[in-house]
């Protein structure tokens, strides 16, 4: 009987201790960035906290592996980044958190994945990647009067069921509010109100995920590079997220930044830190500024891979010089598809944001030069835009949706014959459009 009680109140205290170190967790897990060697590893806890990661290769579970453990601290909002960095190429791993020393059980997976070593061996493997923008999180307290701007936070799901190997948050990822603006505690507030998102965590857990981003997150609406709390909304980035790198032609300032998935390359553009302000006519007008437009022009050149996307948060070849299109900054947007041009750069598709709809713009001035495309997606939680009635003279018939969505792309196909599928979903995840690209419409003319 007494050997019976102590069992009891043993089993009691490790349920007491479990639920505390749950209540610890604010957000996350979120599985970052992945190479061949290792993968990045987010976490945010509601107070100071050690944390750590155990992983291992699903076909080997014997063999344990474990992070470096991190105390969060207040003052990076209680988030840690821990590298996974005992790993083989072209594995499936599923991991633990451990808060304080006590596994933190989750309710759904928790994998990651190494990139596969294929050059010199075989094809490049098929992948698949979803892409979105505009995720608004309601916070009544803090929102406008009337109808919530939010709503269907289930897309996070739906993005889940179609199991993609990474995600691409397109800008707009996060919607700072008029108490934001102006400290660092507010917009620390909101990247965590919008992280903590429930549906969202799922989706976390065991997709690797990359972003740029566009206004919303950088500072007030339409914002630009005279915002005076930048480099506060630049740090929070760099808190909330795990790319691989920042700011690589720019000294490290601002948040774009490169990554390759197999074939693909991956240019993650900012288009906010050096941006003129929209209605500066009076200076020489800049979008990316000279010396990220300048990397970007050169990294494009030097770059072998069979699809070189440009992520950057605004529409590229819309012509229409409305809203925050690059056609509102003309010269410096004809100077890149120049370079693209003069350059024989092959196989650029642009991938962008911000508009409240999803299209498919295509650009081809003659039969002597490929195609170049410009997949825009958008919104994913916030409101879609009303009456949508700009003359896009490009726009792919048949592409438009104006409702929340989100789009798939895989690459599937020999080295020699690459495709892309696009697969644009509602956020009921039906689909709503389905187009095939080949890798010779964008790196061949015809």
């Amino acid at each position: 009987m007494k050997h019976g009680f102590i069992l009891l109140l043993i089993c009691q205290l490790v349920h007491v201790a479990a639920g505390q170190n749950a209540s610890l967790l604010k957000s996350g897990p979120m599985v970052g960035y992945s190479s061949m060697s290792e993968v990045a590893l987010w976490v945010q806890t509601t107070a100071p906290a050690t944390v750590y990661f155990e992983y291992w290769d699903k076909n080997a579970p014997q063999n344990r592996y474990r992070t470096e453990s991190y105390t969060t601290k207040k003052s990076e909002a209680y988030t840690a980044k821990l590298i996974a960095d005992q790993l083989q190429h072209g594995k499936k791993y599923a991991y633990e958190l451990f808060i304080n020393g006590k596994k933190v059980p989750r309710n759904y997976p928790l994998e990651f994945q190494t990139q596969t070593l294929w050059q010199y061996r075989t094809d490049p493997p098929a992948f698949k990647f979803a892409l979105g923008s505009c995720a608004y999180i309601n916070d009544s307290i803090n929102d406008r009067p009337g109808r919530p701007y939010g709503d269907h936070y289930s897309i996070f799901t739906r993005i889940y069921e179609q199991k993609p190997d990474f995600m691409i948050w397109g800008g707009d990822n996060v919607y700072l509010r008029e108490p934001d603006f102006d400290s660092r505690t507010g917009i620390l507030y909101r990247n965590t109100h919008t992280r903590s998102t429930a549906e969202l965590q799922p989706l976390l857990g065991s997709v690797h995920h990359y972003a740029i981003w566009d206004d919303h997150e950088f500072g007030p609406n339409d914002s630009d590079g005279s915002y005076a709390f930048k480099h506060y909304t630049e740090e929070a980035f760099k808190l909330f997220w795990a790319n691989p790198n920042y700011g690589p032609g720019t000294e490290g300032k601002g948040i774009s930044g490169w990554f390759q998935w197999a074939d693909a390359e991956f240019f993650l553009l900012d288009n906010r830190y050096f941006r003129t302000a929209n209605d500066n006519r009076i200076m020489p007008r800049k979008l990316l500024g000279e010396a990220q437009l300048n990397w970007l022009i050169n990294a494009l050149i030097a770059s072998n891979a069979t699809f070189k996307f440009v992520v950057i948060g605004c529409q590229v070849l819309n012509p229409a010089q409305v809203f925050e299109n690059y056609s509102t900054y003309p010269e410096e947007r004809a100077r890149l598809i120049q370079a693209i041009r003069d350059a024989n750069i092959k196989g650029v598709f642009f991938l962008s944001g911000d508009r409240h709809h999803t299209e498919l713009t295509m650009l081809k001035e003659n039969d002597r030069v490929p195609a170049l495309y410009d997949l825009t997606v958008s919104p994913l939680t916030a409101g879609p835009a009303r009456n949508v009635d700009e003359p896009n003279t490009l726009r792919v018939p048949g592409t438009m949706v104006n409702e929340r969505n989100f789009a798939t792309i895989e690459i599937t196909g020999p080295r020699n014959d690459r495709k892309m599928t696009i697969k644009v979903f509602d956020y009921t995840g039906k689909e709503q459009w389905a187009k095939q690209i080949s890798a010779r419409e964008i790196r061949e003319a015809k």
